[in-house]
């Protein structure tokens, strides 16, 4: 094995529900936009990538029209990077708070990865500030430093689960597919790897546990850590057979 792909939200930290969805309805409110999104509606966004595009959907002719939002697409273009730039000041802003707790297992993983050689690169739809906040936190500014590769936001031309973003970082990584794991939290994320012909670990969250991921070489509940929260093994397709907390082994034995 010679390399780790990372997703952000929902794999470094558990962001969207106590994150990104929050932010997205205070921007709403600071613009005088009449959308709160619901717990349960921002499940069925997260089927969107992109927090653009999430913001895009809410503009249909019928509500840009009531709400004397411009109609010109340049306009509306901009419009909608104002929303987004504040949202993600926000969001980048409560993740320098500490309130976005890092998910178990990743600080040690990452850790324990470099320590061992492999690269290591992120790979989100996501804002680069905000997906630079959240690595920070997960593993510590040094290291954090040390990445091979970050990739987020409107880097590639389409998102997830298109495979550009997967294939770009192979390329920056200059390694060869075989030798890489991603780990993703979605069904978007894992068909994105999968195009792009990466093995995939998935550890899901409250929003993704019921996704189908048939193609996932591992499914579990985090990965875990020693003397904390225990990972569950939901479905195995690999050589993995991880205990209380998955180790490097267990990884590599995904790629197997």
């Amino acid at each position: 094995m010679s390399a780790i792909i990372f997703d952000c939200d929902g794999v470094l930290a558990d962001t969207e529900r106590y994150g990104h969805l929050p932010a997205f309805n205070q921007t709403f409110r600071e613009f005088g936009v009449p959308l709160e999104w619901s717990e349960e509606e921002y499940g069925r966004k997260l089927l969107i990538a992109g927090g653009k595009e999430r913001m895009a959907s809410e503009l249909t002719p019928d509500f840009v029209r009531t709400n004397h939002l411009p109609e010109d697409p340049e306009e509306k273009a901009a419009l909608l990077a104002r929303w987004h730039k504040r949202k993600t000041e926000i969001y980048t802003d409560m993740v320098g708070s500490g309130k976005l707790p890092t998910r178990p297992g990743i600080s040690r993983i990452i850790a324990e990865a470099q320590d061992a050689g492999w690269k290591l690169a992120v790979a989100s739809t996501s804002a680069e500030p905000g997906v630079r906040a959240i690595l920070g936190r997960a593993a510590g500014p040094e290291r954090a430093a040390r990445f091979d590769v970050l990739l987020a936001g409107d880097c590639v031309p389409h998102k997830k689960p298109a495979p550009d973003i997967y294939l770009l970082a192979l390329e920056r990584l200059g390694v060869e597919p075989g030798g890489v794991l991603v780990i993703e939290d979605s069904r978007n994320g894992l068909e994105a790897a999968d195009a792009a012909g990466l093995g995939c670990l998935i550890t899901v969250n409250g929003y993704t546990e019921r996704e189908d991921f048939s193609e996932a070489r591992l499914v579990v509940s985090s990965l875990g850590d020693p003397g904390g929260e225990k990972a569950v093994v939901m479905a195995s397709r690999s050589r993995a057979h991880p205990g209380d907390y998955l180790v490097l082994a267990d990884l590599e034995a995904c790629l197997g």
